[in-house]
C-alpha cells in the first residue's frame, strides 16, 4: 500500500471554501472513481491556520495514474470546480508526496 501526502495552501481566508468543496463535491466524485482517503487534517495549533492535509491510500502507482488521471478529466469535476473558483482561486499550492510504510509501521 501506498499513500500520497497532500498539502493545499489555501488562498488566504479560502480554507472554509475548500472544505466544503470537499465536502460537497470531491469526495462523491473520488467514490465514482474508486479513489481511497485516509484522512483529512487542519491545523489546531501550528505556522498556519490556510492549510489542509490529507492523505489518499493506493494499492501502486499504476493505480493512483489511472484513477487520478480519471477524476481530474471528469467533467463534472471540472465544471464543480470552476463554479466553486467563480470568486477566485481558492488554492494557491498544492505540494505531495507518495510513501510507502516502513516494516515498522502501524499502518500499512
Amino acid at each position: 500500500m501506498l499513500y500520497e501526502l497532500r498539502v493545499y495552501h489555501c488562498v488566504p481566508g479560502r480554507l472554509p471554501d475548500l472544505l466544503k468543496r470537499f465536502d460537497t463535491i470531491t469526495l462523491k466524485l473520488w467514490r465514482k472513481h474508486g479513489i481511497e482517503q485516509a484522512g483529512f487534517w487542519t491545523a489546531l495549533i501550528g505556522d498556519s491556520n490556510q492549510l489542509l492535509y490529507y492523505f489518499l491510500k493506493w494499492g501502486s502507482l499504476a493505480e493512483r495514474e489511472r484513477k487520478w488521471a480519471a477524476f481530474q478529466g471528469d467533467p463534472e469535476w471540472i465544471r464543480q470546480r470552476a463554479e466553486t473558483e467563480k470568486a477566485g482561486p481558492i488554492v494557491a499550492r498544492v505540494e505531495n508526496s507518495i510513501l510507502q510504510p516502513t516494516p515498522f509501521s502501524s499502518v500499512k
